[in-house]
Order: C-alpha cells, then structure tokens, then sequence
C-alpha cells in the first residue's frame, strides 16, 4: 500500500494547505479517504479526480467533506470534457441523513452505507469499523490490503476498543489535535500523550501524527508522543508519501 498526505490539518487548513485528506493505492485502485478543505487542489498534484476509483468518509464536519461538492463538480465538468470514469463510489454512514444523501450526485456520485458492524471491500482494501467519541458519529478504520494494515482513528478521543481494534498494524494515522498537557477529551480529539499511548498499545510499527493544531511548536507534538511510544513518530506533512 502506499498512502499520500493530501492534507492534515484539523478545523481549517492552513494557508495554501488542505484539511483531512488521504490518498491511498494498492495494485492500481485509488481510495481518497476523506475530502476536507482544499483536498482537491492538492489532490490533483497526484491523481486526476476521473481516476479515483472510491472515497471513504469518516464523518460530516467540513474538514473532512467541504470539498465533496467541489469533486462532484470536478466530475461533471470533465464529463462534458470527454473524460469519465463511471459513477464514483463514496462509503460513509447514513447516522446523518442530510450529509449522507448530498454524496450521491447525478450518474457521478453514489452513497453507500456502512456501520460499525459493516466489513466491506472496496477494490483490494478490505475495510472495518469502530465508532469514535466526537461531537458528531465519526467512525475510524482499520484498512488492509496485501497482507499490511493501517488504523486511521479519525477524529476522537482516545478510546480504550481502539486497541484490539488497531492491534499490530503497521501503521497507525492518529489525530493529534492537542498537546500532552492539555485535555483534549471533552473536544473529541487525542493529545499528544494519546496518540503516542495508543500506538505503544497497539504495538503499532508507525505512527503518524495528522490532524494537526495551528498553535504551538509541533515538534512538541512528536516529542511528547515519544515518552509514551518507542517507535518511530512522525509528522503528516503535505505531499509526504509512505509505502507499508
């Protein structure tokens, strides 16, 4: 598998930059997961939009879905232009009715529920589901594709079913949204210390800090990270690229 930072911002992004956006790849199929503030811009540096093959959305709040309208656009304006690439599949729950019906758009875009109990396959990923804590229903990840993993928590507070949930993978893209000492919990979001906490207890071989803040020295962020974890912490940067 190979995974693309499209954008990793939380709330908004910042200048020039994209919200929660993430490209993965897997023997030629293309999954966006999520479809934030400024995904599409960034996201055509890698992929012309016809060629995506699904998108998987974790929740409503317009960091991860402000520029769904703006791919279906995408799409309908191509379409005139000669290019095409059938209806464009998008996974997501139905726990809002309003976001979930605006995903399906014309022949371009077609909704399709999942749950918590739900295993689908989309392309080679086989997907499963656990439920977060968030303001709103968000439901983190648990993505495989030729014998590798990732666990993409979303948005939430730490959890204690992350754990078995996420167990051994090989790599764990956790929201950060806070520092180790503030309390993050009652925003729905992780610090810190509980990005580094769930990667050591899950034996996770990486971690990747995402979602990140627009205060404060991020390198905090990995260095705090490490007293809990002993692996290798990282930083979503735009544009970065990660084979597992």
């Amino acid at each position: 598998m190979k995974l693309t930072i499209v954008g990793h911002w939380g709330g908004y992004p910042k200048a020039g930059e994209a919200s929660s956006g993430y490209l993965l790849e897997h023997n030629g199929f293309t999954l966006l997961l999520d479809c934030g503030s400024g995904v599409l811009s960034h996201l055509q540096k890698h992929i012309d939009p016809t060629k995506l093959n699904a998108v998987l959305i974790s929740h409503y709040h317009p960091d991860h879905t402000a520029d769904i309208g703006v791919l279906q656009h995408a799409l309908l304006i191509q379409y005139f232009l000669g290019k095409s690439n059938g209806t464009l599949p998008v996974y997501a729950h139905k726990e809002d009715t309003h976001g979930f019906r605006s995903l399906t758009y014309k022949d371009f875009m077609k909704a399709h529920a999942y749950n918590e109990q739900s295993k689908i396959t989309i392309g080679p990923f086989s997907v499963s589901f656990v439920k977060t804590i968030h303001p709103v229903p968000c439901y983190g990840m648990r993505i495989e594709a030729g014998g590798k993993s990732i666990f993409y928590t979303a948005d939430s507070a730490f959890k204690e079913s992350f754990v078995p949930f996420g167990k051994d993978v090989e790599l764990l893209l956790c929201e950060c949204n806070f520092y180790g000492n503030m309390d993050a919990s009652g925003a729905g979001h992780m610090t810190s210390l509980d990005a580094g906490k769930l990667a050591h207890e899950t034996g996770a071989k990486k971690l990747i800090l995402t979602h990140l803040p627009h205060f404060g020295d991020l390198k905090q962020l990995v260095s705090e990270a490490e007293t809990m974890y002993e692996g290798d912490v990282q930083l979503a940067k735009q544009d970065m690229e990660v084979t597992i």
